[in-house]
């Protein structure tokens, strides 16, 4: 039986809730804390700093939700791949432990939190495994292995998993879990609105003024005051001269849910070699879909966007017995230049705007542990993970290995883009199809539409002058420098940039 990949992509998350929505900013506003960014950080810390007594606000530029937030696999988690023994051999121990320790913390939170708040999201406690089907990457196993056993971490080393596939090694964590998290999120927005907070929708942030207040201005013109910011806005909209968008790299990953007719065991499995395979699983109704992820690459490089959706689903096809596939969709995640989250001032010497970012796909127990950290720092409370997450720190390993291979990257693909010589044009163009063409003979890209109308864009990128590229699985333009992204019509999804792809007429 063929199975086929639904046509347009679309995250279980969110087709299945309702979530309220919430008015644009319309009025110049006061309040004690503006947080902006409307995704698991920005709703998990205006949760707190609500219940501390606070009057918050939280601003969006599109929908909440509807960035990597909604687009997660949703794993809860201190399992984050083998981080531990390159945290020991890079940073040290004692910065190792920690960094386990702000996750363990996180994940506790979250549990009771669903347990104070009584939230039916489908929360399971579910043991995490990295696995691998290679024997030259059982070493990486054995390795972390140690790690956590210098790190006091509970951990088993297997050489089986519940699952039918047939591993070299496996590394398994107890008492990991999973959760549908905009359900959790919706009960978290409930309760912010009941402690009186304000949340808006469609409403950009555009610059923060210094000064006694700080003061955001808005795409509108309307302004909010306020004694604190916390960008959440996955790239930050403010850069507070931390040059964030040198010191961080996308890279985009894929998520089929995949009904099958197998028994699943339980548990949560990713892979340690590449390309990388997530597996977990979630009810949809009476049934139980698997949810598979992987094939992550750097935004706007790389083979055509579909084939690895075509690849995961090869994949589930040879490992599983497959119904049918009911959803697929994309994230963007960003990685910071040591691979821990840059969590707090923005930069040295500005306490009064503060920032998270930097989650390396493992967002659940880092927004957590990001909410928690925020709260404390606006508090002026002490917390024991204020330095190890700092933005302003800097590890020379490998800090400068990993900035001067990344800025090294940027500068091939901006010289790549410059000298490609596109051979299609517009009337190349099936329906539902885009591409870079030539246009009155310079580059261009163009999009034509089920109605047969083309949408015709300048391909420069409005952050650094890369040249975009056309992502045939999302149908967006990607700029594979820095990760922005735009619609076919040019407007900005992702940044760092800030202003639209010009149109061409």
């Amino acid at each position: 039986m063929q199975i086929k990949l639904p046509q347009s992509p679309e995250p279980y998350w969110r087709a299945s809730v309702k979530l309220p929505q919430f008015p644009v900013l319309d009025q110049d506003i006061n309040v004690d804390v503006a947080i902006v960014g409307g995704g698991i950080t920005g709703i998990t810390t205006a949760y707190l700093l609500a219940n501390e007594g606070l009057s918050i606000a939280v601003l969006d530029a599109g929908e909440l939700f509807n960035g990597t937030t909604g687009h997660t696999t949703a794993k809860i988690t201190a399992q984050h791949d083998l981080i531990y023994d390159e945290l020991i051999t890079q940073l040290g121990s004692e910065k190792a432990k920690k960094y386990y320790s702000a996750n363990h913390d996180a994940l506790q939170w979250i549990k009771s939190t669903i347990s104070i708040q009584k939230i039916d999201c489908d929360f399971s406690n579910e043991a995490a495994y990295l696995f691998t089907e290679s024997d030259s990457d059982v070493k990486k196993l054995e390795n972390e292995m140690r790690a956590y056993e210098q790190l006091g971490i509970d951990g088993v080393f297997l050489q089986k998993i519940p699952l039918s596939i047939n591993v070299k090694a496996a590394l398994m964590m107890e008492q990991q879990g999973q959760f549908h998290p905009l359900k959790y999120l919706k009960r978290l927005l409930g309760v912010i609105v009941e402690k009186g907070g304000r949340l808006y929708e469609n409403t950009k942030a555009l610059d923060i003024e210094k000064g006694k207040k700080q003061k955001i201005s808005t795409e509108n013109g309307c302004h909010i005051f306020c004694d604190k910011v916390v960008i959440c806005s996955h790239h930050p909209f403010y850069d507070g001269a931390g040059f964030y968008f040198s010191r961080m790299y996308a890279e985009r990953s894929y998520v089929l849910a995949v009904k099958s007719e197998q028994p699943y065991p339980g548990g949560m499995y990713l892979s340690v070699e590449d390309p990388k395979r997530s597996i977990r699983h979630t009810p949809i109704g009476d049934d139980h879909y698997l949810i598979i992820g992987g094939e992550n690459h750097k935004t706007g490089q790389g083979v055509e966007t579909s084939e690895h959706y075509e690849a995961l689903k090869k994949f589930v096809k040879t490992r599983f017995d497959v119904d049918s596939i009911a959803y697929r969709w994309s994230a963007q995640d960003l990685t910071t230049l040591d691979n821990i989250p840059y969590i707090g001032e923005i930069s040295a010497g500005n306490p009064h705007i503060l920032v998270a970012t930097g989650y390396r796909k493992w967002g659940m127990t880092s927004s957590a542990a990001a909410g928690l950290l925020l709260k404390d720092l606006i508090l002026e409370k002490e917390n024991p993970y204020k330095e190890l997450y700092t933005p302003s720190r800097f590890h020379p390993n490998p800090s400068i290995k990993t900035f001067v291979q990344q800025n090294a990257d940027v500068a091939k693909h901006l010289v790549k883009g410059k000298l490609e010589s596109p051979s299609k044009t517009a009337a190349d163009l099936e329906r539902d199809e885009g591409a870079v063409i030539l246009f009155n003979g310079k580059r261009a890209g163009a999009y034509k539409d089920e109605d047969g109308t083309v949408h015709m864009v300048d391909t420069t990128c409005t952050h650094m002058r890369c040249e975009v590229e056309w992502n045939s699985g999302e149908r967006t333009w990607d700029c594979p420098c820095h990760g922005s992204r735009f619609s076919i019509t040019g407007e900005v999804l992702e940044g760092p940039a800030e202003k639209p792809l010009d149109i061409i007429k």
